[in-house]
């Protein structure tokens, strides 16, 4: 088994999909073609927008609805038509799912029991797993005497204490409030550094998906638009959608001026010509492009920062959030543009009304066809 986040993509595909589809009425396609190969430990997140077909994929999985074509394979074995009960796959909600009856050394207890585990690596196991998320005081009581952060580890321990093959969580942490949520993503990645599980991960949060994942398969209308690392994602979106779904992002229309290798001259609504790393926008003089460029990645000058384009704006707004500063700036045709920075004493003092240069580099601006 792989160390946790870490795999061969090339060769140790644990979970396949290929060509996978699936339509409710034979007509629309909710996943369209899906491929996707998982490696053994991988830590993947399946992140989009409600409707986008993520959630659909995981119940396929975990054999609660059928596929319309195509085929997933775990472990080199075909799952498509196998039964759920036998796929072996652990499963975690956000409702937590636990019976409310027994108590939590029965809920953990019930997975093995229905497998007919011997009762002494029953009560062995129990004990490991109350450890493991450090509850071992709470094993009499009953899921209602419990916080909603120790039910989910609850939950968390009964999806995997009979060794699944896979662990399927769909919006696990949507029921917890924002601290809970994030001592909850590292309970999970504590977890799985520990034991070593291969996860996916369903959820409509971006920050979850860049905090906890080794992969992020990004969603919309049934198609993965781009599947890599956080990083990659965030860095180097495929197209405007990821762009703007992962993180936060300006958009400057323009049209293509000239294109050499891959960065395009664009002209933007001040007349001013900027560069842009090209994506997948056109080549020609009367294409319309969209350019990419997150807050953090504009300096407003004079900057020791390095810089090959720049455009002229004006300040509307400066909103103070605590850590750091943020400038809304505005272009003559309208569009807002947002800068970050941090609240010390080398932030940009300016006024509203003020006319100011923002700069950046083209490699850290990306032109993309138009959504």
């Amino acid at each position: 088994m792989n160390t946790p986040g870490t795999f061969n993509d090339a060769s140790d595909h644990y979970l396949q999909f290929k060509a996978v589809q699936k339509s409710y009425d034979q007509v629309t396609l909710v996943v369209k073609d899906f491929n996707l190969d998982v490696s053994q430990g991988e830590f993947l997140t399946l992140l989009g927008p409600s409707g986008s077909g993520k959630t659909t994929v995981l119940m396929m999985m975990a054999g609660f609805e059928s596929v319309t074509s195509g085929d997933i394979l775990l472990d080199k074995h075909p799952i498509t038509r196998t039964a759920p009960y036998r796929r072996n796959i652990g499963m975690v909600f956000q409702n937590y799912a636990l019976f409310p009856h027994m108590s939590i050394a029965e809920n953990l207890a019930y997975p093995l029991k229905v497998r007919k585990k011997p009762k002494a690596e029953i009560e062995s196991q129990v004990a490991r797993f109350l450890a493991l998320i450090e509850l071992e005081a709470f094993g009499n009581r009953t899921p209602g005497q419990l916080s909603g952060g120790q039910r989910q580890r609850v939950a968390l321990a009964r999806a995997l204490i009979f060794n699944p093959s896979l662990v399927l969580m769909d919006e696990p942490l949507g029921a917890l409030d924002k601290k809970l949520r994030e001592q909850m993503q590292l309970e999970i990645l504590r977890l799985h550094k520990k034991l070593g599980f291969t996860v996916i991960y369903v959820t409509h949060d971006q920050t979850e998906a860049l905090t906890m994942s080794d992969r992020i398969a990004v969603f919309n209308d049934g198609v993965v638009q781009q599947c890599a690392s956080p990083d990659v994602l965030y860095e180097q979106p495929s197209n405007a959608f990821v762009a703007d779904f992962i993180g936060e992002n300006n958009f400057l229309p323009g049209v293509v001026e000239h294109v050499s290798d891959d960065i395009a001259d664009i002209k933007v609504s001040t007349g001013e010509v900027i560069r842009a790393t090209r994506v997948d926008c056109g080549d020609s003089g009367s294409d319309k492009v969209t350019v990419a460029i997150r807050p953090e990645k504009l300096f407003i000058l004079p900057t020791d920062h390095e810089y090959d384009s720049a455009i002229t704006v004006k300040l509307t707004d400066r909103l103070y959030v605590g850590d750091f500063l943020r400038y809304f700036f505005e272009l003559p045709d309208g569009t807002e543009i947002v800068v970050k920075y941090l609240n010390d004493h080398a932030a940009p003092r300016i006024a509203v009304g003020d006319e100011v240069q923002l700069v950046f580099r083209a490699r850290d601006s990306f032109a993309f066809s138009p959504m």
